[in-house]
């Protein structure tokens, strides 16, 4: 590169991992929050977020208040890293919901609900966005295809 040029500002994100990873880097730099996607501050641009809302972030590069604002490439993004996190969490953490006769609500792990625990940490949740990006990482060749 010469010495005239710019240098990209940004780089490619290229996959749920890179997602993951940088929604766990939000979540330490700006703090995490559980009831909702973000905390409710009407003085910053970069609110503490759950983890829902902090791979938003990752997605979108700014607040969204539901995936629905989303453009359809980020959204495809948005639930893709989702998806993955869904999956870790299915495997280390199942919470599954059973209705008052024993039969099972919901074969997945709800993240939101998983974030919202009374007992959650920080730090678990933000463990468990960056275990879910080395998950999908060891589960794929360099090329991005499952192994």
């Amino acid at each position: 590169m010469k010495a005239t040029q710019n240098p990209p500002t940004t780089a490619p994100v290229n996959s749920p991992a890179d997602l993951l990873r940088m929604a766990a880097l939000y979540l330490r730099r700006h703090g995490w929050h559980q009831g909702t996607y973000y905390a409710h501050t009407t003085d910053t641009l970069t609110p503490p977020a759950c983890a829902a809302g902090a791979i938003g972030i990752a997605c979108a590069g700014h607040r969204v208040e539901h995936f629905s604002q989303l453009d359809p490439d980020a959204l495809a993004d948005y639930l893709n890293a989702l998806g993955v996190f869904v999956d870790y969490l299915d495997t280390t953490a199942p919470v599954f919901f059973v209705d008052e006769d024993g039969y099972l609500l919901d074969e997945h792990t709800s993240p939101y609900s998983w974030n919202d625990d009374p007992a959650r940490t920080a730090e678990q949740v933000i463990t468990a966005l960056e275990a879910a990006a080395d998950e999908w990482n060891s589960l794929r060749k360099a090329e991005g295809e499952t192994r």
